[in-house]
């Protein structure tokens, strides 16, 4: 059973009642934590933009207050998913009551977008990486014909000079010396290449130490299937279920509850708005 629920349910009024004073206490401090503050970011053409983000570390924070808060309650602690630009972080925490179980899912979900740190060496990195790439290409286009030009050179100087490739490859494949004298001066070719290929994956490795990552999200509650369709908001569920043996059954028959195990429950409830409550 999720709650908030419909039911006329006197017990299952109460439990929804205490369901959105608690939903309502999370979307205030969702509402503070999330709140925006200015940073200056550089974009990739080098021009300094103004943006605004929060700071997702006061989430967990916030999180971590509320499980310590409810020390005998089950939970894994904080997680978090990735999905491109997409974060989600979450808490869920459960207790049990005779055979029942209730449980909350806290969430919220927002987006991670990529700037430069205003800092005039994106801007020089980018020039070096523009300039190497333009070398690489060039020694690559000119590769070719020239190896093709020592292979030449030296088979001449060998004596093997005009040979089609079949008797060209039974010499190579006899004569390793030949073979490997000739790979070694290819491979001298290959040098500055493989030399401005090391020097461009350091440079993109700086340029991603000059990275930024801004957050922004809407504070406003939504359903699951808002959150699951990618948009930005918090979540606050609750299930009760019962549990037989080791099945857990969402279709309860609330009559059978005892008068006992629903005060419980509703104290359970009460536990969380305390936590909330500061």
């Amino acid at each position: 059973m999720q709650i908030p629920s419909n039911s006329t349910d006197p017990f299952v009024k109460s439990l929804s009642e205490k369901g959105e004073e608690i939903r309502q206490l999370f979307l205030v401090h969702v509402q503070n934590i999330t709140k925006r503050v200015p940073v200056k970011v550089m974009l990739g053409d080098g021009t300094v933009s103004d943006q605004e983000s929060f700071d997702p570390t006061m989430l967990r924070q916030f999180y971590d207050t509320i499980l310590k808060r409810l020390a005998d309650w089950i939970t894994s602690g904080v997680s978090s998913t990735t999905d491109q630009d997409l974060r989600r972080s979450f808490i869920k925490f459960e207790v049990s009551e005779g055979n029942y179980v209730l449980s909350c899912h806290m969430s919220l979900q927002y987006h991670a977008l990529l700037f430069y740190k205003p800092d005039h060496r994106v801007i020089d990195i980018q020039k070096e990486l523009s300039e190497i790439s333009d070398k690489i290409k060039h020694h690559q286009e000119n590769m070719v014909p020239k190896n093709d030009k020592v292979i030449e050179e030296k088979l001449k100087q060998k004596g093997y000079e005009n040979m089609d490739q079949q008797k060209l490859f039974e010499i190579l494949f006899e004569q390793n010396d030949l073979t490997a004298e000739l790979t070694e001066m290819l491979q001298s070719n290959q040098i500055k290449v493989n030399e401005l290929t090391e020097k461009q994956v350091a440079l993109f490795k700086e340029l991603d130490n000059l990275l930024i990552e801004i957050y922004h999200t809407t504070s406003i509650m939504i359903d699951e299937m808002r959150m699951i369709g990618a948009e930005e908001g918090c979540l606050c569920i609750f299930n009760l279920e019962y549990l037989k043996g080791d099945i857990r059954e969402g279709n309860i028959n609330v009559t059978r509850i005892s008068t006992e195990v629903k005060d419980r429950l509703l104290n359970r409830m009460n536990e969380i708005v305390a936590a909330l409550k500061f």
